[in-house]
């Protein structure tokens, strides 16, 4: 399991400093199905705006 995981998306309630994730656990769906064949069929649905 992951032991950091890296955000650069600044406006996320859950960026902390140096980039970190501060969720208490991160989904991620693929936006093409069940399967996902690069990182651009993927989205963060632990995403949750300031």
């Amino acid at each position: 399991m992951a032991q950091d995981v890296l955000c650069e998306v600044n406006n996320c309630v859950y960026n902390k400093s140096g980039n970190k994730c501060g969720a208490p656990q991160i989904y991620v769906a693929s936006n093409k199905g069940k399967e996902a064949e690069t990182s651009h069929e993927t989205d963060c649905k632990t995403f949750k705006p300031e």
